[in-house]
Parts: structure tokens; C-alpha cells; sequence
């Protein structure tokens, strides 16, 4: 296993679709996907894209445990983790709904930035396996975030192409300025 280089903003690998994986069990997408988690993990990522690490292919992983945290942006939008570590080849989606979700997120691909982008709240994602086996699932909050932001990935697009308030593009080091913490009173709310 080894640690990819990740493509950053400007590369024009990020700006280009790609293209379909042939066969989900070929060895090299195999190798392709170990190195891929090795890779989110030690960025301490919730997903990552094959053209992210400078391969043109439809492939994307992604986790949302519960215990994930950015720097207090992904608590505060309080989204629901649900999403097992996911390997998603040759995916797509469809939104299940017009209700819309505003978050901040990051990527690897801008280390040090958050953007706020409003996203669809509800999703339906299919996808093969690493086995050419059919992943179908459903999605809400972080979960649909997620699958969104490395999907966009595959057509070339980064998350601030989806901002519509460039304004709220900011360093994760500025984040406290843009975060309030929630008020006692609804903590108390949530613990009863």
C-alpha cells in the first residue's frame, strides 16, 4: 500500500470528467482502492476521488462516522453520520427532492479552506462494488454531502464552482468567526 499525491485545485486533472472503470475486479483497481483509503486516512478525509490522486477513473470512496468532527463546522450543521467506509465505482445519483442543505466543506484537494454550499438534502446513490456487486442506498445530511462532493469530483467540479456566496469561503483557521456554538438550551433539548 502507499500514500497517493493529491491533486490540489488548479491541477488540470480536478478539471476534467472521467471515465468509466471497466472492470470493478481488476487487480490494478483493487491496488488503486487500498491506496486510496490509505491515502483519505492518513489526510484525515471523508472521501476522496480517483482523479484527486491524478487517475482519471469513476471511483470514489467515502466514510461519515459518527465520531467525525471538523473543527467544529460539521457538529454544528448537526448532519446525521451514517455511511460506512463506501467504495463507490462507475456511480451516480439522483436528488429525491427539492428541500436544500447548507454546509461547510473542505476537501484535499484545498487543503486549509472551508466553503459553504447548499447542496440537495435527500439523495439515492447506486454504484458497483469492488466485486461488481450493486451498492444502492438512500442518503441525508453528512452522508448525502459527502457522496455529492466526491461525485462532483468525477465531472471536475470543486466544491467552490457550487458556492453561491464566494464571501463564505474562508481558512479553517477563521472558522471560529463563522461558527457559533449551540446554545445551552438546546443542548439540554438534544440530551433529553
Amino acid at each position: 500500500m502507499a500514500i497517493l499525491k493529491i491533486a490540489r485545485m488548479g491541477h488540470p486533472m480536478l478539471a476534467r470528467k472521467a471515465e468509466p472503470v471497466s472492470d470493478p475486479a481488476a487487480p490494478e483497481i483493487r491496488r488503486l482502492v487500498r491506496d486510496m483509503i490509505e491515502t483519505m486516512i492518513d489526510a484525515n478525509g471523508a472521501g476522496l476521488a480517483a482523479p484527486q490522486v491524478h487517475v482519471p477513473l469513476r471511483l470514489a470512496i467515502f466514510q461519515a462516522p459518527e465520531e467525525r468532527s471538523d473543527g467544529g463546522l460539521a457538529v454544528a450543521e448537526r448532519f446525521e453520520h451514517s455511511a460506512p467506509l463506501t467504495v463507490l465505482i462507475n456511480p451516480q445519483f439522483e436528488v429525491l427532492g427539492e428541500e436544500k442543505e447548507g454546509g461547510w466543506e473542505g476537501c484535499l484537494s484545498i487543503p486549509g479552506m472551508r466553503g459553504y454550499v447548499e447542496r440537495p438534502a435527500h439523495i439515492r446513490y447506486r454504484g458497483s462494488d469492488l466485486e461488481g456487486k450493486t451498492v444502492a442506498r438512500t442518503a441525508r445530511g453528512f452522508h448525502a454531502r459527502v457522496v455529492q462532493h466526491e461525485l462532483d469530483h468525477l465531472d471536475g467540479i470543486l466544491y467552490p464552482q457550487r458556492m453561491h456566496d464566494l464571501t463564505k469561503l474562508i481558512f479553517e483557521s477563521e472558522a471560529r468567526y463563522w461558527v457559533q456554538p449551540p446554545a445551552q438550551e438546546e443542548l439540554e433539548t438534544e440530551d433529553a
